[in-house]
Parts: structure tokens; sequence; C-alpha cells
């Protein structure tokens, strides 16, 4: 997975990290949005779009955040 959206996003819901995305691969969720690993071409584009910063490459997600890495592969199925 190249980027992952963490919990800042956790009932934000702005649009502009999806408006950004080259491939489509930012889809809504109930509470937040999430990054789909097999989509993403680790373009970088969400993470600058993003206003309230929830958005890391994978290597980049702070420790307290590292559960979302999980939960952004879970959203979609295999």
């Amino acid at each position: 997975m190249a980027f992952v959206i963490t919990s800042p996003c956790l009932h934000e819901k702005s649009a502009e990290c999806v408006e950004v995305c080259p491939v489509d691969a930012i889809h809504s969720g109930k509470n937040m949005y999430y990054i789909d690993p097999d989509i993403c071409i680790d373009c970088a584009a969400c993470e600058t779009a993003c206003p309230v910063q929830a958005i890391y490459a994978e290597e980049d997600v702070p420790d307290e955040e590292k559960e979302y890495i999980e939960m952004n592969r879970d959203f979609f199925p295999v």
C-alpha cells in the first residue's frame, strides 16, 4: 500500500483527496475515506490535498496511527 488515511479523517469527509486522485483509489466509508492499496499508484496527490493532514505514505504513518494501515486494507474485499 502506498498511502494510508488515518484518524484525522474520521467524521471529516472533505473530498479534496478524492477529487485529485487520478486512479479513483479513494472510496467513502461510513465515517471516513479509505485508499484501495491495489489501485493506489503512489502519486502523493491526495497527501498534499488533504485539508486535515490525515494521509501518509505507509512507511511514514505515525506509530499511534498504525492500526489505520490494516483498516484501509480491510475496507476493500480481496
